[in-house]
This record gives C-alpha cells, structure tokens and sequence, in this order.
C-alpha cells in the first residue's frame, strides 16, 4: 500500500483563469506552497493543459501469448521531430458519466474491433504532471485475438487506426529496441513482462 502524503506538503489555490479555451483549454493556475527548507513559496503561476482523464487497456490473449496494439498518426510526435506514428494500446478520454472499465471496452471496438474480457487494473498514473491535468487508469484486458486485425476508428473522428497482433517476445523486442515510446503502452508492456506468468495462470 502507498503511503500517505506527507502532512508538511500543502498547496494553495490563490487563483484561476482561462488562458485558452477551444477543444481542449489550458487554464493559468495561481498558487502558494510549502517549501521543503521550511516556510513558504511566493505566488507561482503555471499553465496547465487540460483533456480530461484517460483510461486505457493492453489487450492480451493468453492463450496465444499475444497483445493487440495499434498504430496512428499523433500530431504531438510530429511536433516533437520524432516519427509521427506511434504504436500504442487502446485508450480513450473518459466522459461524464462513463467508468475508465466502460471506457476501455467502449474503445477496444471503436480503434480495433475487439472485445474486452477480463480486466486487471495496472496502474492510475499521471502522464505529464508538470504541465497537464490528465491522468490515465490502465488495465490489462482478456481478448481472443484470433480474428483481430485490420483498419478501424472513426470516421468522424478522422481516425486512420490500424490493428496488429503482435506475439508477445515480439512486442518485447520491439519494446527493448526502442520502437515503443508510447509512454501508456511501455508501463503496460513491461508489467506484463513482470506478471506474465501470474497472468497466463490466472486466465487459462
């Protein structure tokens, strides 16, 4: 179990505004915090970059020791100068209303066609905490990846997402050689690299 936080690190908010607001808005936080020497910071001000809350799922079949990733065009990457496509897992943005269990179901057949079984919570992680408010609750999910494949999302949307199974040493290989970098896809890859065992036992 985590432990606490510690009682001598507090924060206070001294005030908000909106710096921008269109799809996603950045608003400009004021606050006032604890310093670790003792006393208190002056007024700080940060822009933080706010989406929402995320939740997404590795999709593994046990049986067949294989995962389902995806692969799509990501501006940010194309910003960054690095490749702009990216091979990840299924993720999506959690509405009001929705669980991050009813999300991930939602979008394993909206990006791939697939349909979630069991689930294993991984981790509830923050993705960026300097600059961005979201987080994102991962999870493994039970697939049969016999009939997996192909080209999905929504039109809508203009997603262009296309769907590949991967045996499990290969995604690991792809993984160690760096071609990767998705940072929701690593954690959940080197999780199941830890409890694979565990995993195939418990959904046999």
């Amino acid at each position: 179990m985590a432990k606490p936080p510690s009682p001598d690190e507090k924060a206070e908010l001294v005030d908000h505004v909106a710096a921008f607001q269109g799809y996603f808005k950045v608003g400009r936080y004021f606050f006032r915090h604890t310093l670790f020497q003792g006393g208190q910071s002056p007024v700080i001000s940060r822009e933080v970059f706010e989406r929402g809350h995320a939740a997404g799922v590795l999709p593994y079949d046990p049986l067949r020791d294989e995962v389902v990733l995806i692969r799509q065009f990501r501006a940010g990457s194309y910003v960054a100068g690095r490749h702009p496509w990216s091979w990840e897992t299924v993720a999506g943005i959690i509405e009001e209303g929705e669980t991050p269990e009813g999300v991930v179901r939602r979008e394993a057949g909206e990006e791939a066609g697939i349909e979630v079984g069991d689930l294993i919570p991984i981790h509830d992680l923050m993705l960026s905490p300097g600059a961005m408010s979201e987080s994102c609750r991962v999870f493994l999910g039970r697939v049969d990846t016999t009939t997996a494949g192909g080209v999905f999302g929504l039109e809508s949307e203009g997603e262009d997402i296309l769907v590949r199974v991967v045996p499990f040493d290969e995604a690991r290989a792809m993984l160690d050689g760096g071609e990767i970098d998705n940072a929701v896809a690593v954690i959940a890859l080197q999780w199941l690299a830890l409890h694979r065992a565990e995993v195939r036992d418990r959904w046999r």
